[in-house]
């Protein structure tokens, strides 16, 4: 992957120190690091950034040449994203799995205020990504959801109707589509976490929120 602008001019060994009072929750879809990001921004007085809101600005500041998978994708209809292409092959070419974009989760961070902190939640903060710029190894953690709690996670979310999907053809087998890439994604997260040596979560049906909320806070040594 092509190095984003940020990472041309500035370091990590810089970084870490200036990005020492952020938290990060990254982890597979549905695992509930919107909710417990939420919880502990209010619970302490962070500031919250949550990298799915800033997913279609980011995409206006890359270029092509910046971000080729992103560009790509954008370029596609909804069948060709969802429905036509193989699980495999959406996890491979998922350009915020493959990182593009994450230069500007990092200037955007080094834009809010250090003081009293700020949480950044969301799929895109990769470990082998995140891990140089941890001044503080305990200060990030990712949240690995069961297959049972994704599809009753994402069950919930939706309103009969209203999931994107149903812009599709085949709405049934992009839904089988993103549930496969998804599994895929959190197994990819397993091992890297793993191999880096960084902190995480089994999320499954039998934990509450609040006992999710309590292990991330003991995670992060709070």
């Amino acid at each position: 992957m092509k190095p984003g602008r940020f990472e041309e001019r500035t370091d990590a060994a810089e970084l870490a120190p200036r990005l020492r009072h952020v938290r990060w929750i990254g982890g597979g879809s549905g695992a509930g690091k919107s909710t417990i990001a939420r919880r502990l921004a209010d619970r302490y007085g962070w500031s919250l950034y949550v990298t799915d809101d800033v997913m279609g600005d980011h995409a206006r500041r890359t270029t092509p040449e910046e971000a080729p998978l992103l560009h790509r994708f954008i370029a596609m209809d909804m069948d060709e994203r969802w429905v036509n292409r193989s699980p495999e092959t959406m996890l491979e070419t998922f350009h915020w799995f493959r990182g593009e974009g994450f230069d500007l989760i990092v200037e955007d961070l080094l834009r809010l205020p250090p003081e009293p902190g700020v949480v950044v939640e969301g799929f895109r903060l990769l470990p082998h990504l995140v891990k140089p710029l941890l001044a503080v190894p305990d200060h990030a953690v990712w949240l690995l959801p069961t297959p049972e709690f994704r599809r009753v996670a994402i069950g919930g979310r939706a309103e009969p109707g209203g999931r994107f999907t149903h812009r599709t053809s085949d709405p049934d087998r992009a839904d089988r589509n993103i549930a496969r890439r998804d599994h895929l994604f959190t197994g990819r997260l397993r091992e890297e976490t793993e191999r880096l040596r960084l902190r995480t979560i089994e999320v499954g049906t039998a934990m509450t929120e609040d006992d999710l909320a309590e292990r991330v806070i003991t995670a992060f040594g709070l």
